[in-house]
């Protein structure tokens, strides 16, 4: 009786999450024990419709170890034409009185950040975006050489709209 619920409730569960129509591309990944400062994360991404505009997204699971209530990073988008476009990027990952704002029932949160709306893909070839974190404590120059408590980085994409 108890393996015929758990069956059925893990069905349930990837019909839910099977049923992502937005979807175009998502990939994690994992961090070592911290993210080092010099630690570039990147990823290829594929072959996209140069007609279609498509949502860009950041994603940060964090533990209760992570001591920041916002994350500064450095994104760079390489075109296959070799122009590369590099940006600062700050997201609050915590209200003030320390709750994280992402989703989970663990102490693992998962946030997704908004990094571009409706880009196209106008060129043809492989696109990269590389992303590398940029913390620093109050009133210090130099970067945290050891950002502890991410524990994974992903990349989405979704379409703008959903495709007809």
């Amino acid at each position: 009786m108890i393996n015929l619920r758990f069956l059925t409730l893990l069905f349930l569960l990837i019909s839910i999450v099977s049923c992502d129509d937005t979807r175009v591309f998502d990939e994690y990944k994992t961090v070592s024990d911290s993210w080092e400062k010099d630690e570039k994360i990147s990823f290829a991404l594929p072959e996209l419709d140069s007609l279609q505009g498509y949502n860009l997204f950041i994603n940060v699971r964090n533990t209760n170890d992570y001591k920041f209530s916002n994350l500064f990073l450095i994104s760079e988008m390489e075109f296959p034409n070799g122009k590369i476009v590099t940006d600062t990027l700050e997201y609050e990952m915590a209200k003030p009185n320390g709750e994280w704002l992402g989703v989970g029932f663990t102490d693992l949160k998962e946030s997704k950040l908004w990094y571009k709306e409706n880009v196209n893909f106008a060129e043809k070839g492989v696109y990269k975006v590389v992303l590398q974190h940029a913390m620093r404590k109050n009133g210090e120059t130099l970067g945290i050489n050891s950002l502890e408590g991410i524990t994974d980085i992903g990349f989405r994409i979704e379409f703008a709209e959903n495709p007809k």
